[in-house]
Protein backbone atom coordinates (compact mmCIF):
# COMPACT_ATOMS: atom_id res chain seq x y z
CA UNK A 1 0.00 0.00 0.00
CA UNK A 2 1.50 3.41 -0.99
CA UNK A 3 1.53 6.40 1.44
CA UNK A 4 -0.91 8.17 1.80
CA UNK A 5 -0.76 11.98 0.53
CA UNK A 6 -0.27 14.36 3.31
CA UNK A 7 -2.42 17.62 3.21
CA UNK A 8 -1.41 21.00 3.27
CA UNK A 9 1.31 22.24 5.47
CA UNK A 10 2.15 18.69 6.23
CA UNK A 11 3.04 17.08 2.78
CA UNK A 12 6.24 19.11 2.69
CA UNK A 13 7.15 16.33 6.00
CA UNK A 14 6.79 13.61 3.15
CA UNK A 15 9.77 12.81 1.47
CA UNK A 16 11.39 13.10 5.17
CA UNK A 17 9.05 10.26 6.21
CA UNK A 18 9.39 7.89 3.16
CA UNK A 19 13.51 7.93 3.37
CA UNK A 20 13.93 8.08 7.38
CA UNK A 21 10.36 7.19 8.92
CA UNK A 22 10.68 6.64 12.86
CA UNK A 23 14.68 8.17 12.59
CA UNK A 24 13.14 11.23 11.53
CA UNK A 25 10.33 11.54 14.25
CA UNK A 26 12.56 10.97 17.00
CA UNK A 27 15.30 13.42 15.60
CA UNK A 28 13.08 16.40 15.19
CA UNK A 29 11.22 15.66 18.25
CA UNK A 30 14.30 15.96 20.39
CA UNK A 31 16.10 18.98 18.49
CA UNK A 32 12.50 20.95 18.61
CA UNK A 33 12.26 20.40 22.66
CA UNK A 34 15.55 21.78 23.65
CA UNK A 35 15.21 24.87 21.32
CA UNK A 36 15.92 24.02 17.71
CA UNK A 37 13.38 25.43 15.23
CA UNK A 38 12.10 22.26 14.04
CA UNK A 39 8.79 20.53 12.97
CA UNK A 40 8.64 18.25 16.16
CA UNK A 41 4.97 18.31 17.07
CA UNK A 42 4.47 18.59 12.76
CA UNK A 43 6.16 15.70 11.54
CA UNK A 44 4.59 13.89 15.06
CA UNK A 45 1.15 14.34 13.14
CA UNK A 46 2.18 12.96 10.01
CA UNK A 47 3.86 9.94 11.23
CA UNK A 48 0.69 9.41 12.99
CA UNK A 49 -1.21 9.82 9.79
CA UNK A 50 1.30 7.49 7.90
CA UNK A 51 0.46 4.79 10.88
CA UNK A 52 -3.04 5.14 10.24
CA UNK A 53 -2.57 4.63 6.49
CA UNK A 54 -0.40 1.64 7.45
CA UNK A 55 2.95 2.62 6.72
CA UNK A 56 4.41 2.87 10.13
CA UNK A 57 3.67 1.74 13.39
CA UNK A 58 1.87 3.68 16.12
CA UNK A 59 3.14 2.71 19.17
CA UNK A 60 6.62 3.01 18.26
CA UNK A 61 5.86 6.30 16.84
CA UNK A 62 4.50 7.26 20.40
CA UNK A 63 7.39 5.52 21.94
CA UNK A 64 10.03 7.15 19.96
CA UNK A 65 8.31 10.78 20.30
CA UNK A 66 7.78 10.66 24.39
CA UNK A 67 11.22 9.41 24.98
CA UNK A 68 13.05 11.91 22.39
CA UNK A 69 10.41 14.78 23.98
CA UNK A 70 11.61 14.11 27.26
CA UNK A 71 15.91 13.57 26.45
CA UNK A 72 15.03 16.87 24.64
CA UNK A 73 13.54 18.83 27.42
CA UNK A 74 16.01 17.61 29.81
CA UNK A 75 19.36 18.62 27.37
CA UNK A 76 17.48 22.03 27.66
CA UNK A 77 17.05 21.89 31.19
CA UNK A 78 21.17 21.01 31.79
CA UNK A 79 21.39 24.15 29.43
CA UNK A 80 19.32 26.35 31.56
CA UNK A 81 20.84 24.80 34.89
CA UNK A 82 24.77 24.98 33.70
CA UNK A 83 24.34 28.20 31.35
CA UNK A 84 22.16 30.44 33.08
CA UNK A 85 20.27 33.68 31.91
CA UNK A 86 23.88 35.16 30.21
CA UNK A 87 23.77 32.21 28.05
CA UNK A 88 20.24 32.54 26.85
CA UNK A 89 20.82 36.22 26.69
CA UNK A 90 23.62 35.69 24.51
CA UNK A 91 22.93 33.12 22.22
CA UNK A 92 18.61 32.79 22.77
CA UNK A 93 17.82 35.29 19.52
CA UNK A 94 19.18 32.21 17.02
CA UNK A 95 16.61 30.33 18.30
CA UNK A 96 14.22 33.20 18.30
CA UNK A 97 14.39 33.26 22.03
CA UNK A 98 14.65 37.34 22.53
CA UNK A 99 15.28 38.57 26.36
CA UNK A 100 11.98 40.19 26.20
CA UNK A 101 10.39 36.69 25.60
CA UNK A 102 12.46 34.97 27.76
CA UNK A 103 11.45 37.34 30.63
CA UNK A 104 7.93 36.88 29.83
CA UNK A 105 8.33 33.09 29.74
CA UNK A 106 10.30 33.18 33.10
CA UNK A 107 7.75 34.69 34.80
CA UNK A 108 4.85 33.07 34.22
CA UNK A 109 6.85 29.76 35.10
CA UNK A 110 7.66 31.87 38.40
CA UNK A 111 4.15 32.32 38.80
CA UNK A 112 2.66 29.16 37.73
CA UNK A 113 5.37 26.74 39.27
CA UNK A 114 5.38 23.26 38.03
CA UNK A 115 2.38 22.12 36.50
CA UNK A 116 3.14 24.85 33.93
CA UNK A 117 6.12 21.98 32.85
CA UNK A 118 2.95 19.82 31.78
CA UNK A 119 1.30 22.79 30.08
CA UNK A 120 3.93 24.42 27.89
CA UNK A 121 3.85 21.29 26.05
CA UNK A 122 0.97 22.38 24.17
CA UNK A 123 1.93 26.14 24.06
CA UNK A 124 4.36 26.68 21.04
CA UNK A 125 7.24 28.77 22.19
CA UNK A 126 6.83 27.64 25.22
CA UNK A 127 7.23 24.03 24.34
CA UNK A 128 10.63 24.88 22.96
CA UNK A 129 12.24 27.03 25.71
CA UNK A 130 10.39 24.85 28.63
CA UNK A 131 13.32 22.72 29.77
CA UNK A 132 15.88 25.35 29.37
CA UNK A 133 13.38 28.41 31.83
CA UNK A 134 12.94 24.86 34.40
CA UNK A 135 16.88 25.18 34.55
CA UNK A 136 17.33 28.86 34.93
CA UNK A 137 14.56 29.14 37.77
CA UNK A 138 16.40 26.27 39.67
CA UNK A 139 13.53 24.01 39.52
CA UNK A 140 14.30 21.25 41.05
CA UNK A 141 15.10 18.20 38.82
CA UNK A 142 13.24 15.18 39.82
CA UNK A 143 10.32 17.97 39.72
CA UNK A 144 10.91 18.82 36.29
CA UNK A 145 11.18 15.21 34.85
CA UNK A 146 7.77 14.16 36.83
CA UNK A 147 6.00 16.91 35.41
CA UNK A 148 7.90 16.90 32.03
CA UNK A 149 6.73 13.36 31.61
CA UNK A 150 3.66 13.91 32.12
CA UNK A 151 3.36 16.55 29.52
CA UNK A 152 5.15 14.61 26.89
CA UNK A 153 2.95 11.45 27.39
CA UNK A 154 -0.23 13.43 26.99
CA UNK A 155 0.75 15.60 23.82
CA UNK A 156 1.88 12.43 22.18
CA UNK A 157 -1.39 10.51 22.88
CA UNK A 158 -3.41 13.40 21.88
CA UNK A 159 -1.45 14.47 18.43
CA UNK A 160 -0.78 10.52 17.89
CA UNK A 161 -4.36 10.06 18.00
CA UNK A 162 -5.37 12.60 16.03
CA UNK A 163 -3.47 11.96 13.26
CA UNK A 164 -4.02 7.77 13.25
CA UNK A 165 -7.56 8.53 13.03
CA UNK A 166 -7.24 10.96 10.56
CA UNK A 167 -5.01 8.07 8.31
CA UNK A 168 -7.27 5.46 9.24
CA UNK A 169 -10.12 7.92 7.43
CA UNK A 170 -7.51 9.59 4.92
CA UNK A 171 -10.21 8.51 2.22
CA UNK A 172 -13.10 10.48 2.62
CA UNK A 173 -11.28 13.07 4.98
CA UNK A 174 -9.42 13.78 1.31
CA UNK A 175 -12.83 13.43 -0.72
CA UNK A 176 -14.34 16.48 1.92
CA UNK A 177 -11.72 18.74 1.48
CA UNK A 178 -12.26 18.38 -1.97
CA UNK A 179 -15.68 19.53 -1.99
CA UNK A 180 -15.58 21.94 0.57
CA UNK A 181 -11.92 23.46 -0.20
CA UNK A 182 -13.56 26.68 -2.37
CA UNK A 183 -15.45 27.36 0.78
CA UNK A 184 -12.41 27.00 2.92
CA UNK A 185 -10.14 29.20 0.56
CA UNK A 186 -13.19 31.83 0.41
CA UNK A 187 -13.40 31.77 4.34
CA UNK A 188 -9.98 32.23 5.01
CA UNK A 189 -9.28 35.13 2.46
CA UNK A 190 -11.94 36.67 4.19
CA UNK A 191 -10.80 36.23 7.83
CA UNK A 192 -7.28 37.62 6.41
CA UNK A 193 -8.98 40.03 5.49
CA UNK A 194 -10.42 40.99 8.76
CA UNK A 195 -7.40 40.90 10.49
CA UNK A 196 -5.49 42.97 8.08
CA UNK A 197 -8.09 45.47 8.54
CA UNK A 198 -8.52 45.45 11.81
CA UNK A 199 -4.37 46.11 12.51
CA UNK A 200 -4.25 49.01 10.58
CA UNK A 201 -7.52 50.52 11.87
CA UNK A 202 -5.71 49.61 15.66
CA UNK A 203 -2.79 51.29 13.92
CA UNK A 204 -4.97 54.44 13.16
CA UNK A 205 -6.33 54.78 16.32
CA UNK A 206 -3.04 54.64 18.38
CA UNK A 207 -1.60 56.87 16.39
CA UNK A 208 -4.17 59.38 16.33
CA UNK A 209 -4.52 58.52 20.23
CA UNK A 210 -0.34 59.82 20.32
CA UNK A 211 -0.93 63.03 18.48
CA UNK A 212 -3.80 63.71 20.68
CA UNK A 213 -1.33 63.00 23.61
CA UNK A 214 1.26 65.04 21.94
CA UNK A 215 -1.25 68.03 21.58
CA UNK A 216 -2.23 68.25 24.90
CA UNK A 217 1.15 68.23 26.18
CA UNK A 218 2.03 71.14 24.38
CA UNK A 219 -1.29 73.26 25.59
CA UNK A 220 0.25 72.20 28.62
CA UNK A 221 3.68 73.59 28.00
CA UNK A 222 1.86 76.33 26.33
CA UNK A 223 -0.11 77.42 29.43
CA UNK A 224 -3.42 76.60 27.38
CA UNK A 225 -3.03 80.36 26.22
CA UNK A 226 -0.48 80.17 23.82
CA UNK A 227 2.09 81.78 26.04
CA UNK A 228 4.58 80.32 27.43
CA UNK A 229 5.00 80.10 31.21
CA UNK A 230 8.21 81.76 31.05
CA UNK A 231 6.15 84.60 29.49
CA UNK A 232 3.77 84.50 31.80
CA UNK A 233 6.21 85.05 34.75
CA UNK A 234 7.38 88.22 33.08
CA UNK A 235 3.97 89.58 32.77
Amino acid sequence: MAAPPLPGPLAYLAPLLDHYGYLAVGLLVLVEDFGVPAPGETILIAAAVYAGAGQLNIFAIAAIAVAAAIVGDNIGYVIGRTGGRAFVHRWGRYIFLTPERFGRAEDFFTRNGGKVVTIARFVEGLRQANGIIAGTTGMPWLRFLAFNSLGAVLWVGLWAGLGYTAGTNIGPIYDEISRYQTYVLIGLGVLIAALIARHVIRRRRRRSEEEHEEHEKGEDGDGGDGTKPEERADD
